[in-house]
C-alpha cells in the first residue's frame, strides 16, 4: 500500500529552466506544486530512471514516454487505448479491475519497460484554491488551513481529503499576508487510481493535476512575456478544465462536467448510431456527399456544441469580471474536444480573442520510427496532458 501522506510530501523546488525564468515571488504553480502529490522516490528509483506519463480519461488512456534533456526532448512513444464507458465517472474509478486490465494491456503493447507512472486527477474531486494568509510557520499554516477549510474548500469532512499547499510569496497589496495556493483531493478519487495502477503491476510515483500538467507542457513549448494572459481550455470527454495563466502561472481555474461525450450522445440520438460511429461523425461528418458534410459541420455540429462553447464563454467572462484590466492574449484548446471541426472559430468569434489548437510538439520532437507526421497532428491536443505528465520525470529528484 502507498502511504497517502507521502504523496503530499514536498521537496525542494526544481530550478526554473534558463529559457523561461520564473520570478522569485510566484514562479510557475505547476513547477512549484509538482512535488505536492509526489512519493519519495529515493529508495524506489535511481536518478537515471525516468517515468511515463499516463493520462487516465473517462473515455481513453493515453501513454507518453519522453526521452532527452531540456531543449532536446523527444516523445519516444505515444499509445492510446479506449476505455469502456462507465469505468470512470466524474473522476471517480467505478470499476478498478477493468481499469487495471486496460492499463496493463496498454503497457504490454507500448514497448515501454516497466517504469514509474505519473498520473493526474481532474474534475470536482480536485480543488485548486488561492487565498491570502497571515505569515506564519509552515506547521501552523497547515493547521490553520485544516481548521478553517470550510472557508476555502467545498468539502464537508477534511478527514476524507488529502491536501497540501505552497506559499507563493507576499500577497498583492498587502505585504503582511502571503499568497497561498491550496490543492485538495478526495481520498476516494485517489484510491481507485492507486489501486488500479498497482493491480496492473506498475508503480504510481507521482499524482499530478491536469491543469498543472498542461502548465508544464505550455512552459516547455511556448514563449511568453511576463504579463501575457493565456487561457488553456482542456475539453475532455466528460469534464472541461479551464486554466488562466499569467506568465505561465495559474491565476484562475474552473472545471465543469461538460465535454465531448455530451456531443457524441446527441449524435447517437439524432442519427441512431452507436458510440463508435457517433465519434467518427463528430470529427469527420456523416457519410455522404461533401455538401451534406459541410451542412453538418456548419449547422448541426455547431448547434450541438453551443452549450459547451457557451459554458466556456461564461467562465472566461467571469474571469474578465474579476480581472477587468487583463487582456487575454490567446485561448489554447486541448483535449479530444479541441478536434471538433469549427469549435476554435466559434470560440474566437464569441470571445474576440485568437483561439488555437494546443501543440505539445511545438518544441518537442517525436520519434519518427514510432509516430508519423499526420498522426502527430491528429493527436496533438489529445496528448497535451500526457506530455506534461511525462515531463515531470525529467529532472525530478
Amino acid at each position: 500500500m502507498i502511504d497517502f501522506k507521502s504523496l503530499f510530501a514536498r521537496k525542494k523546488d526544481q530550478a526554473a529552466t534558463p529559457t523561461t525564468p520564473a520570478p522569485a515571488r510566484e514562479g510557475g504553480s505547476g513547477k512549484k506544486l509538482q512535488k505536492l502529490f509526489q512519493l519519495d522516490l529515493k529508495n524506489l528509483f535511481s536518478k537515471k530512471k525516468q517515468f511515463v506519463g499516463l493520462d487516465i480519461g473517462s473515455n481513453s488512456l493515453k501513454l507518453v514516454e519522453i526521452l532527452g534533456s531540456p531543449g532536446a526532448y523527444t516523445v519516444n512513444r505515444f499509445l492510446m487505448v479506449p476505455l469502456a464507458r462507465g469505468v470512470i465517472h466524474e473522476g471517480v474509478v467505478i470499476n478498478v479491475e477493468l481499469l487495471a486490465e486496460t492499463i496493463k494491456w496498454l503497457f504490454q503493447n507500448s514497448g515501454c519497460e516497466k517504469k514509474g507512472i505519473v498520473a493526474s486527477l481532474s474534475g470536482h474531486n480536485v480543488i485548486v484554491k488561492r487565498a491570502p494568509f497571515p505569515r506564519m510557520e509552515e506547521k501552523d499554516l497547515q493547521e490553520t488551513i485544516r481548521d478553517e477549510a470550510g472557508k476555502y474548500l467545498p468539502f464537508d469532512n477534511m478527514d476524507d481529503v488529502n491536501f497540501d499547499f505552497q506559499v507563493l510569496g507576499p500577497a498583492a497589496g498587502n505585504p503582511n499576508l502571503d499568497e497561498v495556493i491550496i490543492v485538495a483531493a478526495k481520498k476516494e478519487a485517489m484510491d481507485g487510481y492507486v489501486e488500479a495502477i498497482g493491480l496492473a503491476g506498475l508503480n504510481l510515483a507521482i499524482v499530478d493535476v491536469d491543469s498543472f500538467a498542461l502548465e508544464t507542457m505550455y512552459m516547455e513549448n511556448y514563449d511568453y512575456e511576463e504579463n501575457d494572459i493565456v487561457v488553456i481550455a482542456n475539453i475532455g470527454a466528460g469534464i472541461t478544465n479551464l486554466n488562466v495563466l499569467r506568465n505561465a502561472t495559474s491565476i484562475f481555474t474552473r472545471d465543469f462536467t461538460m465535454g465531448g461525450n455530451m456531443i457524441t450522445e446527441a449524435i447517437e440520438s439524432q442519427y441512431g448510431v452507436g458510440t463508435e460511429e457517433a465519434e467518427k461523425i463528430k470529427i469527420y461528418g456523416p457519410e455522404g456527399n461533401e455538401y451534406a458534410k459541410g451542412e453538418f459541420f456548419r449547422d448541426t455540429l455547431m448547434y450541438l456544441t453551443d452549450p459547451l462553447c457557451g459554458e466556456i464563454e461564461r467562465s472566461i467572462e467571469y474571469f474578465r469580471s474579476l480581472h477587468s484590466d487583463e487582456d487575454i492574449k490567446t485561448i489554447l484548446l486541448a483535449g479530444g474536444g479541441a478536434n471538433i471541426p469549427g469549435i476554435a472559430n466559434d470560440l474566437a468569434q464569441r470571445m474576440s480573442v485568437p483561439v488555437e489548437i494546443i501543440n505539445p510538439f511545438r518544441k518537442i520532437g517525436y520519434n519518427r520510427k514510432h509516430l508519423d507526421e499526420d498522426y502527430v497532428k491528429e493527436i496533438a491536443p489529445i496528448a497535451a496532458v500526457g506530455v506534461g505528465l511525462a515531463l515531470r520525470k525529467l529532472g525530478d529528484k
